[in-house]
Formats: structure tokens, sequence, C-alpha cells
């Protein structure tokens, strides 16, 4: 974890606010709507991470959605180094994308099969045009040496590759236009637990070497307490709890933190504050 922080915050997120209408019931009846998010603010500091932990549709990953301008808020700010990014022109928004970047949940369904590891890694480049594609290919290279690849493994494709090593390929393509901060939905999840270890470590290194802030969506608290300075406990669309890991999960106040803290100590070996 990073040092003491700078006072303006990278990334801060005031009162997001996201409902989604469904399908009315009846011809004439009113159009129902799922409250998703419900007045989410937080703060994150450059070179530090943000947890955000709760159970499947608590609304972590709408979180990282609307961070990541990738769906618009019903009300509410999304602010990186002060700018609203959902108040951006388009062309201002592909822009900006260098300085946030995301790694998905699944390693397998986030990288294209049909191209080649240097062009998924080079990808998020191509917004920028003064860029020519031999340095592309050479920032590929920088990028996969980063995250412990060969440049040689550019040319494979990524069925040669296992989860771990993908994962690792995601990593190296958020990170290939030096963002400020990288968004990670659940970046272990689907890998192995011999592998889940590795890959929070070479997140930890990045952020040694680089700076990099992470906002990290997890439903694991062990992983949150791995890699997170501050820690969100989000539940039915609501921030419930707030803080420094070791001291939330020590002394957690609210009943949903407390349940899931139980959840990870029933489990065979839970421990959610070991290493």
């Amino acid at each position: 974890m990073s040092a003491t922080p700078s006072t303006a915050p990278l990334l801060q997120v005031t009162d997001l606010v996201r409902h989604y209408a469904m399908p009315r019931e009846t011809l004439f009846g009113p159009v129902p709507l799922v409250k998703a998010l419900n007045g989410v603010s937080f703060s994150v500091q450059a070179g530090r991470s943000m947890g955000i932990v709760g159970e499947s549709g608590s609304g972590k990953s709408t979180i990282a959605r609307l961070v990541m301008a990738l769906d618009s808020p019903t009300s509410g700010r999304v602010e990186l180094e002060g700018r609203d990014l959902h108040k951006l022109p388009r062309d201002a928004l592909r822009t900006a994308r260098r300085d946030f970047q995301m790694v998905f949940q699944d390693p397998y369904g986030s990288l294209d099969p049909r191209q080649t590891v240097a062009r998924i890694v080079a990808e998020p480049l191509e917004a920028l045009a003064e860029i020519s594609r031999a340095e592309q290919r050479e920032r590929a290279g920088e990028s996969l040496a980063a995250v412990g690849l060969r440049s040689t493994d550019m040319d494979k494709y990524p069925h040669e590759f296992s989860g771990g090593q993908r994962q690792r390929i995601a990593i190296a393509r958020a990170l290939i236009t030096r963002p400020k901060l990288i968004v990670a939905d659940e970046p272990v999840s689907a890998l192995d637990v011999s592998v889940q270890a590795q890959v929070l470590n070479l997140m930890q290194d990045l952020q040694q070497q680089f700076g990099v802030s992470y906002l990290l969506i997890s439903h694991d608290l062990a992983v949150v307490n791995h890699l997170c300075d501050d820690v969100c406990v989000v539940f039915k669309g609501q921030i419930v709890e707030q803080g420094p890991p070791e001291q939330l999960f020590r002394a957690a106040q609210h009943p949903y933190t407390r349940t899931l803290l139980d959840a990870v100590m029933a489990a065979p070996g839970g421990n959610v504050l070991h290493g």
C-alpha cells in the first residue's frame, strides 16, 4: 500500500444515482424502476487503491460502469482530476480515456481470440493518433514486459496462454496508455486460487512502479484487504460503511459488513485479515 496521498483527489464520485426503467406490468401502469445506485459518494487519492465490496446485485459493478463512462448516471458526478467525465464531448472523452482504463473479470471473454496479443495490448493507443504503428508495437512489448511476459509473446493468440497469463495480458493492455486510474472489476475471481495471489502481487508491484490508482470491484474481502488502502461496503445501491480495511474488518459497525465477514470466516480456511 502507498504513502501519504496528496490533498486533491484523483477520482471524485458525488451523489451518484442510477435508476433503470423496466417494462410496464400493465399498459397504463407506472414505469417500474430498479434503483441500482442511490447517492453514492467517495474519492480516490492518486497512487492509492479503493475497494468497492458487496454481494451480487449490490450495485458495485454499476459503479464501475459509471466511473468508466460506459453508462450514464441518472444524476450525480464522476470527476477525474476535476473533469466531469459524463459532461465531456465525445472526442474529449475519447482522449481522456488514456488516463483511465479497465481490467475485466473474465480473462477469456475480454480478449478477442482473432487478434494477436500485440494488437490486443496496443488497442487503447488507437485513440491517440500521434502514435505510429511501430511505436504502438514497441510500447506493447514494454507493457508485456512490465507484467512478466516476453516480447516474443506479441505474435501469439489468447488461446495459447493460461488464465493467469491472459489476465496479465489484460493488465498490460490497461497499462499501455500509462493511466492514472485502473478500474478492476473482479480481476481474479475467474482464476485458480493458486494464481490469484500472483496477479494481486503483480498489481501491487505495478502500483509502486507507475503510481497508478486502483478502483477494485470485488465480492471477496480477502482480495480487497490484500490490495486496498480504503474500502466502501455497498448494500442495495448505497455505501453503508467505509474505512481502511484493517479497521473496518476488525471492528465492522454495520450488520451487512458483519454478515460478509461472517461468511468469509465460516468458509474453510477463511480469514480475511490473513496476509
